[in-house]
């Protein structure tokens, strides 16, 4: 008899597994999946450069370059502990930076709509050899967003990571 129930369980269990199976996708829906996807991606490496184009204007203390990334109403927050700063006045203090050299990592891309984006990465920054402090590792995040066809840095947060 107990034999005859597990035998009985079995075939039920069988008959009902292809019924739980997932739909096979259509090829239009694993199109867009991957459009999707690829699309992302093609986001995620613009961003990348835009950040790395980023660390290169303040490195060379470009202020044509740096003011041209960030929107209007930009506000910035550092660890100095100076507060917020505008556009103005992150463009203005590039003449006293004094990153030698930088190095990107840990970069994720989030994508909030298709015109907002909120990126996150770590930069570990390099002065000059007589300064005070060699080295400075931060963990940044972004907010970027799309205004009149162009992507515009909106927000930049950076937290010191010991």
């Amino acid at each position: 008899m107990r034999n005859f129930l597990v035998f009985a369980c079995v075939v039920a269990v069988t008959a009902l597994a292809p019924a739980q199976q997932p739909a096979p996708q259509s090829k239009s829906a694993e199109s867009r999946q991957s459009g999707s996807v690829s699309a992302e991606s093609a986001l995620k490496e613009m961003f990348e450069a835009k950040i790395k184009a980023e660390w290169e204007a303040i490195k060379n203390k470009d202020k044509k370059a740096y003011g041209e990334m960030l929107a209007e109403d930009y506000q910035g927050v550092e660890v100095d502990t100076q507060g917020e700063r505008t556009k103005i006045q992150a463009i203005n203090e590039l003449a006293n930076g004094n990153v030698f050299n930088y190095t990107l990592f840990g970069f994720k891309f989030i994508p909030l709509s298709s015109d907002a984006a909120f990126v996150i990465y770590e930069v570990s920054l390099q002065f000059p050899p007589r300064s005070v402090v060699h080295f400075s590792r931060f963990y940044v995040t972004e907010l970027w967003v799309k205004r009149d066809g162009q992507w515009k840095e909106l927000h930049y947060q950076e937290t010191h990571v010991k």
